[in-house]
Parts: C-alpha cells; sequence; structure tokens
C-alpha cells in the first residue's frame, strides 16, 4: 500500500448507526464516501444502469422518470439471485467512483462506508474495518422510526444481511452503538489508533 492513502471500512446491519459514526468521524475532518448513497445516485443517473435494472426486475420501477426504491427492495430482498443481479451490476462502478475519489482527498485517512462491505467485495480494498454493533430490538426502532418500514420488512431485510457475529469475526474494530454506550471515546480510540499506524 505504499504511497496510497489509509482507507476504513465502516459497516454494520440495518439500524446499527453507521450514519452516526460517520458524522463523529466528518466531525474529526475524516472525509466519508457513503457507498450506499453513491450507489443511489447512480442508479438514478447511470444510463446503463438504468437499463440493467429495468432489464433485471423485469418492469420498468422508473415510470415516474425516478427509480421506485420501495418497489426494487420488494423485488431483490425476496429474491437472492436477482438481489445479486443488481449488486454486481451496481458495485463495481461504485468502487471505480471510490477509486477516483481517494487521491483528491487531503485528510491522513478516508472512510468507506458501505452496508454491505462484505458481502459486496468493498472490504477487499479498504486496510482496515470497523464494524457497528447494536442490539437488534434497537436496530429495528432505529428504522420504523427513520424509514416508515414494517417491522417485517427490516427483519427480511436483517435477515439478507451478514449478522453482527459473522462482520465482528472479519473487523478489525467493533463499536458498540447500543442506547447505553458512549460511541465517542471508541471511535476517538480507533482514529487515534490508525494516526499512530500511518505516522509509523
Amino acid at each position: 500500500m505504499a504511497g496510497e492513502k489509509f482507507k476504513l471500512g465502516i459497516t454494520g446491519g440495518i439500524g446499527s448507526g453507521k450514519s452516526s459514526v460517520c458524522r463523529v468521524f466528518e466531525v474529526l475532518n475524516i472525509p466519508v464516501f457513503s457507498a450506499d448513497r453513491v450507489a443511489q445516485g447512480i442508479m438514478e443517473s447511470d444510463k446503463e444502469i438504468i437499463e440493467g435494472i429495468k432489464s433485471i426486475a423485469g418492469i420498468d420501477l422508473y415510470m415516474s422518470g425516478k427509480l421506485d426504491r420501495m418497489n426494487l427492495a420488494n423485488i431483490i430482498f425476496n429474491n437472492n439471485s436477482l438481489l445479486n443481479k443488481v449488486n454486481s451490476l451496481v458495485h463495481p462502478v461504485v468502487f471505480d467512483y471510490f477509486r477516483r475519489w481517494v487521491p483528491v482527498q487531503t485528510a491522513p485517512y478516508v472512510i468507506m462506508e458501505a452496508a454491505i462491505l462484505f458481502e459486496s467485495g468493498a472490504s477487499e480494498i479498504v486496510d482496515r474495518i470497523a464494524t457497528i454493533i447494536a442490539p437488534e430490538e434497537e436496530r429495528i426502532q432505529r428504522v420504523i422510526v427513520r424509514n416508515k418500514l414494517s417491522r417485517e420488512q427490516i427483519t427480511e431485510r436483517m435477515r439478507n444481511q451478514m449478522d453482527d457475529e459473522k462482520r465482528a469475526k472479519k473487523s478489525d474494530f467493533i463499536i458498540n452503538n447500543s442506547e447505553n454506550e458512549m460511541i465517542i471515546p471508541a471511535i476517538l480510540t480507533i482514529h487515534n489508533d490508525i494516526l499512530n499506524f500511518i505516522k509509523n
């Protein structure tokens, strides 16, 4: 990795609090590349991707001029083969954006935030990984409030993601984002660890 910028991957299941953790890193002036947000943008603007999604879904999900996300989620979250097809269409483009984004950042290191860091292969393009964990019930409540999804829809999505235990085993750092845990000290520890590693 000589001469290359250090990259921290941040991941966690739906409702684990990835955005809250990333906001703290941003306060520390560490730039965050949100893979999920970039993927959403690509699915709205990249002509080839749009055609690919229509073809995978078998219906036009862009009738309103914008991607019908709810409908896409209902189609792919119940069908692993379609989910994989959409992922293998979108992820290479997202990784390409990330590779071009990294060199223009001036901070000592950068972050890639991705819900499916391991599943998408993004774990291969970062140097260290931090996984955010939180009790399942807290995660469900957060998503109900934020996304107005039903409990069934949320647990369905959780089932489609890698579980916390598997993620934690593959990670270098764990941040426990439960209501009674303080996330800032954990984040500062990781931040300082990385800065020391880069220095040495």
